[in-house]
């Protein structure tokens, strides 16, 4: 009995611990700034480069996201102010947006549902439950280990032979916690819906679906720091952890100003093409069934984006015509829904921001899958990557509706040729 005492107030005071060691942001703002070229964009951004004062939550279409400290707040503006650059609020306190992402005790508490986030390890109590209900058209999928020994893990819906392949992969960044919630909803919907459209998408298509693949950076927002983005391997020459796992694709890796060399930068692109053991991991499982895959999709947020290639230059794809037919098909239907969600579309670099060395370029130039998206998700910055759980569902249904336009576009254009036999 004793021992069993100090085992419980061991725990209690772990847990305690824990709980105190978790990153804070009260007071932390997020300011909009508009700026007028890529010049002051950029100028914005080294602000967010070696500080735990900034952190750039967004970066594009004449306008920059940052979150700020309350000790910088005024420096911030005063900088602004300097060069003329509009300044407003999006965010006034980061963790009340944080506090009340975990509010959401719902009816659902005690099953699996998407009225709430959930960690690591229900979303793979979830996928087990999955292969053991549907054990004739799923299957497991082992994409490798991260760097801290925690499996990488997707899922396979087939309902036949000879299905045309779609590869989704979700939550490389570890702080877009509505990617991973988008995931499970569609593996659940291609499983469970009764709607017809939905059956034809789910049972004539091959699904290869990973909902978290930044398993340990996923792991750290959950536990540690909310907005941590990156993946947890240490850096040898530096103090500061983790590199972008979207940045980390051997496809014109740190070409353009595409990504950082700096450690401590967002988008730190690594010590070397696939230096994160998630990324090689994913890239060899891709390159193994890229015979199988004729469309990729890369779930992020936000900013309710539709990107194509290219990333790390400003030239246009081959079939870029196609690929933008695709994109707006998807914008048109997700526009239809109740909510009226509106996505723009274009080239990565076109659209948003140079970025090299991501996941959609690489599938794209690399595996020649010739239909390869990023698609940012909600919203445009009033609550950014911290999306209220009220809204998880209303996006999983865009989402949804978006696909099936996207699909059927894809195949009016002949991109759903099985490339196999």
């Amino acid at each position: 009995m004793k021992s069993l005492i100090l085992v419980i107030a061991s725990l209690v005071i772990f847990l305690a611990l824990g709980s105190a060691s978790k990153v804070r942001y009260d007071n932390f703002k997020v300011f909009k700034i508009r700026t007028k070229n890529v010049e002051q964009q950029q100028m914005i951004e080294k602000l967010a480069a070696n500080s735990e004062n900034f952190n750039l939550w967004h970066s594009g279409n004449k306008e920059v996201h940052i979150m700020v400290s309350p000790q910088k707040v005024i420096h911030l503006q005063n900088y602004t102010r300097a060069y003329s650059l509009p300044l407003e609020v999006m965010v006034s306190n980061v963790q009340s947006l944080i506090d009340g992402e975990q509010l959401s005790k719902s009816t659902d508490d005690s099953t699996f549902g998407w009225t709430r986030y959930y960690p690591l390890s229900a979303i793979e109590a979830f996928l087990d439950e999955i292969l053991a209900k549907y054990p004739a058209v799923t299957s497991a999928i082992d994409i490798g280990t991260s760097y801290e020994g925690r499996k990488i893990r997707g899922i396979k819906i087939s309902y036949k032979e000879g299905n045309p392949g779609i590869f989704i992969e979700s939550n490389i960044h570890a702080r877009e916690w509505i990617t991973s919630a988008t995931a499970t909803w569609l593996i659940n919907e291609f499983l469970t819906s009764t709607d017809e459209d939905v059956r034809s998408l789910a049972e004539n298509h091959d699904w290869y679906i990973v909902p978290v693949l930044n398993v340990d950076g996923f792991v750290y927002t959950h536990d540690t720091d909310r907005m941590w983005r990156k993946t947890r391997q240490p850096v040898n020459f530096s103090s500061c952890i983790g590199a972008d796992p979207n940045r980390n694709f051997d496809s014109h890796w740190m070409e353009n100003n595409g990504a950082s060399a700096d450690p401590c930068a967002q988008t730190y692109a690594g010590t070397e093409p696939f230096s994160e053991p998630e990324v090689k991991a994913i890239a060899d499982y891709i390159a193994s069934i890229k015979e199988r895959l004729n469309i990729l999709i890369a779930f992020h947020s936000y900013g309710q984006l539709l990107l194509s290639p290219y990333g790390w230059t400003g030239d246009l794809p081959s079939n870029y015509d196609d690929l933008m037919a695709v994109a707006e098909a998807y914008s048109n239907a997700v526009k239809a829904m109740p909510y009226g969600t509106e996505y723009t579309y274009g080239t990565s670099s076109g659209a948003l921001y140079f970025a090299s060395g991501a996941t959609n370029d690489w599938a794209y130039s690399e595996q020649d899958i010739r239909l390869s998206y990023t698609i940012e998700f909600r919203d445009t910055g009033r609550f950014g990557f911290i999306l209220p759980p009220v809204q998880i569902i209303p996006q999983c249904e865009d989402a949804l509706a978006g696909l099936l336009a996207f699909v059927k576009k894809a195949d009016e254009l002949g991109y759903l040729e099985v490339k196999y036999t």
